[in-house]
């Protein structure tokens, strides 16, 4: 077995990828602080296409010279979203939360994704203008995972399931 060389991967280039067709799945970050974790979920949303990400509350933009605040709050997101016919699914443990394994998603739907903040998770304002939540499964002595990394499974889970 040989490592492939990255000229060997055939990656798209910028341009292709606008132009190439996205699944339809839009991440939103709400109050997410670490530009760590927002890197990487650009990076992973890049990786499978995801169809947009919005940015929201005190989660830091790219180019980060400074951290910038933008202008709306996630539930002005959710309304907007929902009016433009996304099901819009909080990522949170929550009563009557839908299992990672046990979601069924609908090719012909779009979806939007609520990560919330690092420490308090998505807001309650938030999760209450949601139309359901999606919790997955954690069988450890953990009750949590890191931001970046749930979202990157979430992102996996919705690829596999709505792309052709």
């Amino acid at each position: 077995m040989r490592k492939l060389k990255i000229t060997e991967l055939n990656r798209l280039t910028p341009e292709a990828f606008k132009d190439s067709k996205k699944i339809p799945l839009v991440v939103v970050l709400d109050h997410v602080r670490s530009l760590n974790n927002v890197g990487s979920v650009f990076r992973t949303s890049d990786a499978f296409r995801v169809e947009s990400i919005y940015l929201c509350g005190i989660t830091a933009c790219p180019p980060h010279a400074e951290i910038h605040k933008t202008a709306l709050g996630a539930e002005e997101t959710v309304d907007k979203l929902k009016q433009q016919g996304y099901t819009v699914c909080a990522v949170e443990q929550a009563e009557g939360s839908t299992m990672l394994d046990n979601l069924l998603l609908d090719k012909n739907k779009k979806y939007a994704v609520i990560m919330g903040n690092e420490v308090k998770g998505v807001q309650q304002c938030v999760v209450d203008n949601c139309d359901m939540c999606i919790e997955i499964p954690q069988y450890g002595t953990k009750h949590s995972l890191n931001v970046s990394v749930t979202t990157g499974i979430i992102i996996w889970d919705f690829f596999k399931q709505l792309s052709d």
